[in-house]
């Protein structure tokens, strides 16, 4: 298997090169994750795509072959990737939001990896979100819990190898968008947090030929699906398998930005402490995922969740 066409065909040059097929994606994406590739052609294809840009049938080309990798996995409502590098933000204030949509009774899967910062995973004990290693320990937890976190490297080792190219190309590559639409769990809606604005037509576009039915993509906090409640935030991607834009307002006056120390998820979740700014972020991020799952008055239910929440975050 050699991944030398589909370099050729990208590096052809001008007026001769041409961007990817949906199949061809898919094949040169089976071809990275076997391990049977040269590295030198792995780079080449990674990096001529990121001088290009990448197109919608491409990256739903790739997510088609590293979703074929992860293998049957148990029924999932919301998709909720994070796989930012949290640089610019603060605290995993979205896990909060995860947990008021799966006390809700949906079954929210997330999974991800955020590099060398580690405030998503140590995040996750503090907002009561179990962390399974396989298929059937998510399976577990989303019958129980209805939340479960899945780490890349586990679910899927192939893909994640990929992804830690960075260190050695030293740029970001599609490879992050492609786990961002890998949805293992075949769910029908997600969210998405992008850090640049130009990708949420571009993922959404994506969504579409994968046959989604809800998806909302957001410029987040750092990057993840995070919104900033003192700002208009636009949000792009689908609703009822078609192409959609919506706004939401801002939520206070307050403008400050997400990062900087504050309470830790634990003491807002328990009512021990009672930021506004904070508790904002968690229920407008909560009222848009709502939305997305197609729940009428998602704001009102977001509130009412927050106020019948438990007492205590319990992982």
């Amino acid at each position: 298997m050699s991944l030398a066409p589909h370099v050729r065909t990208l590096g052809r040059g001008p007026g001769r090169s041409r961007s990817l097929t949906r199949a061809e994606a898919r094949e040169a994406m089976a071809v990275m994750l076997s391990g049977e590739a040269a590295p030198e052609a792995v780079g080449a294809l990674l990096m001529l795509l990121r001088m290009k840009g990448e197109t919608a049938d491409e990256i739903a080309g790739f997510a088609e072959a590293a979703q074929a990798e992860v293998g049957p996995m148990p029924r999932v409502d919301l998709d909720w990737p994070s796989y930012a590098a949290g640089r610019t933000r603060g605290a995993p204030w979205f896990l909060l939001s995860a947990r008021l949509v799966a006390q809700a009774g949906h079954r929210v899967l997330l999974h991800g990896w955020n590099g060398a910062d580690g405030a998503v995973r140590a995040g996750l004990g503090e907002a009561g979100i179990g962390v399974a290693r396989t298929a059937e320990e998510a399976g577990a937890l989303l019958e129980r819990e209805r939340i479960a976190y899945l780490p890349l490297e586990d679910m899927h080792p192939a893909l994640f190898g990929l992804l830690q190219l960075r260190a050695v190309l030293g740029l970001r590559s599609c490879v992050n968008t492609v786990c961002r639409m890998l949805n293992p769990g075949r769910a029908r809606a997600g969210v998405q947090g992008v850090f640049h604005p130009s990708y949420r037509l571009l993922q959404a576009d994506a969504a579409a030929r994968l046959g989604w039915r809800s998806l909302s993509v957001i410029k987040g906090g750092g990057g993840e699906f995070e919104r900033h409640p003192g700002k208009e935030i636009a949000a792009f991607g689908l609703r009822g398998g078609e192409a959609w834009q919506g706004k939401a307002g801002a939520r206070v006056e307050e403008t400050r930005r997400l990062a900087g120390d504050g309470p830790g998820l634990g003491e807002v979740w328990s009512g021990a402490q009672r930021p506004g700014f904070e508790t904002e972020i968690v229920l407008g991020t909560a009222a848009l995922a709502l939305a997305t799952l197609g729940r009428e008055g998602a704001a009102r239910e977001a509130e009412t969740l927050w106020r019948t929440r438990p007492a205590r975050c319990i992982a």
